[in-house]
Parts: C-alpha cells; sequence; structure tokens
C-alpha cells in the first residue's frame, strides 16, 4: 500500500468535518431536520409541499458549493475508473441499500450517531462491513 502523502489534507478534513456538524446541528434546531441527503431528496421529488422550500434550497447548496469554490480555486481532477454499466449498477444497490436501512450514510452516519441512535449505529455499521467487504472482494479476490 502506497500513501499519497501530497494529498493527506488532515487540516481540511477537520474543517469540512467541522462545517458539516455545524450544517447539520443548525437544520435539526432550526429546522427539526435530519440532514439525510436521501430523505432531503426523496421528500423533494415527492414529499408535502409546505417542505419543499427549504430542501430545494439544501439540494441547491450542495450543488453551488463546488462550483462556488471553482470559481477561485482549481477543482480537482475526477477520474472514474469504473464502466457505466458498472456505476449504474452500483447506483442501483445504493439506493436499494439506502431505503433497506431508512436512511443514508449522512443521516445515519452524522446525525443518527450524534443522536446516540442504535438504529444508526446498526446502519453505520453495516455501510462500514459492506465496504470493506466490496474492496476486499475487488481488490484481493476479483483482482481489479
Amino acid at each position: 500500500m502506497n500513501i499519497d502523502w501530497n494529498a493527506f489534507t488532515p487540516m481540511s478534513a477537520l474543517a469540512g468535518g467541522i462545517l458539516i456538524g455545524i450544517a447539520s446541528a443548525w437544520l435539526i434546531l432550526m429546522n427539526g431536520r435530519i440532514a439525510g441527503i436521501s430523505g432531503i431528496l426523496g421528500g423533494l421529488l415527492g414529499g408535502e409541499r409546505g417542505n419543499r422550500g427549504w430542501q430545494f434550497a439544501f439540494i441547491l447548496g450542495l450543488l453551488a458549493g463546488p462550483a462556488i469554490w471553482g470559481l477561485f480555486h482549481a477543482l480537482p481532477v475526477m477520474e472514474i475508473r469504473a464502466s457505466t454499466p458498472m456505476l449504474i449498477g452500483a447506483g442501483l444497490l445504493v439506493g436499494i441499500g439506502t431505503r433497506y436501512a431508512a436512511g443514508c450514510t449522512s443521516g445515519h452516519g452524522v446525525c443518527g450517531l450524534s443522536r446516540l441512535s442504535p438504529r444508526s449505529l446498526a446502519a453505520t455499521a453495516t455501510f462500514m462491513f459492506g465496504g470493506f467487504a466490496t474492496v476486499y472482494v475487488v481488490r484481493h479476490l476479483l483482482g481489479a
């Protein structure tokens, strides 16, 4: 295993984590809502009409953030090494898992764990184990 020490940026990761924590805490304290992306997007696409304003603003902020950053700094180069069918299949599996877990990694991992939710602990442990197992199978058993 090689570590790319030039890409090791713990301070920016810490700053990003702090910003995510502040935003999640602000949303639950001010709006009584969990910052789970799948629930927010699902609610925006088919939820109650009264909630669509803040949901739209939240999703718009997720999309506008990198665009605004790109005005002042170079965006990182994206390198995707998977085929289109593999990406579609992976997206479908994530979507199915999100429905079965009644939430996504942001809702369970960030908000649920901070609220000491046993269901979120189980869901996050399952997400992590699934990720570890997938990397092991793809890299070591399939040799990809």
